[in-house]
């Protein structure tokens, strides 16, 4: 009996051990992949630029929000675009786990004494920590949306930045996993998560409009409401802020644990 117990203790200890090496290799394999694909770094940093730029350009004469007075669109849409960055970098690093399975690679893995939950982890902390640094990236043109440094709420920035990029790392885990090829996987973007940073309030206001119905249910929405928040200082309601952050961890938590369930389904 003490044996068994002692072969049972080394075998949770291999697994741990085995488990958190997965998580770095993960992660390790991730940025590896971004350095050796560099265009995949310079496209999701450039494009949401462009589309600050231009659009936010054309719109600046004919903008008006009437809950944000004084503010400019450029203004307005840089915490959309912000949103933007996470979004496309944390789906679009969510390719490499198809292109893992095709590879065989994740095949080995699953086999692994590492654990299914190690796994999901390691995928989602790699594309988590890509998404989090090009978004810093993004910080240093706040003073050109004319927004001060000193006047961010920089808790709630940080809150709603960490939530959101976890939220779409693991949404991008479920969709790649299910996808059967790229092509699948894009199509899936395009029919929800485009539609989804539309319809967020991110280029134009909702209020007053029928689409604001889509801001209730939509995660996009609870996130560039917050980063609205806090960037946007005194322009937006705080009685919100509360139940967007609540939601998005919810939402988070429901899921990354759908990720590791459907990972465990694939034995």
């Amino acid at each position: 009996m003490t044996q068994l117990s002692s072969v049972k203790t080394m075998t949770r200890l291999y697994g741990s051990r085995a488990s958190i090496r997965a998580i770095q290799v993960l992660v390790k394999r991730e940025w590896l992949k971004l350095f050796n694909e560099p265009s995949r770094a310079v496209g999701i940093v450039v494009q949401p630029l462009l589309f600050w730029w231009v659009i936010g350009s054309g719109f600046v004469p004919s903008f008006r929000a009437t809950h944000m007075a004084n503010v400019d669109y450029q203004t307005y849409f840089f915490p959309g675009v912000l949103a933007l960055v996470l979004l496309f970098s944390s789906i679009f690093s969510m390719i490499t786990l198809i292109d893992d399975r095709h590879s065989g690679f994740m095949q080995a893995v699953l086999i692994s004494p590492a654990s299914r939950l190690a796994v999901v982890l390691g995928k989602i902390g790699g594309a988590f920590s890509i998404a989090s640094v090009q978004l810093l990236l993004f910080l240093p043109l706040l003073p050109l949306a004319k927004i001060s440094y000193g006047e961010i709420d920089w808790l709630v920035f940080i809150l709603f930045a960490v939530l959101g990029s976890l939220f779409f790392t693991s949404l991008g885990f479920v969709m790649a996993w299910i996808s059967p090829s790229s092509s699948a996987f894009h199509a899936l973007m395009s029919i929800f998560l485009i539609p989804m940073w539309i319809l967020s309030g991110a280029m134009f206001p909702l209020e007053g409009t029928w689409m604001s119905v889509f801001s209730v249910f939509n995660p996009a929405a609870w996130l560039v409401y917050g980063f609205q928040y806090s960037l946007i200082n005194g322009q937006v309601d705080a009685v919100g802020v509360l139940p967007a952050m609540i939601k998005l961890i919810v939402l988070t938590l429901v899921t990354a644990s759908f990720g590791v369930f459907i990972c465990y389904r694939n034995r």
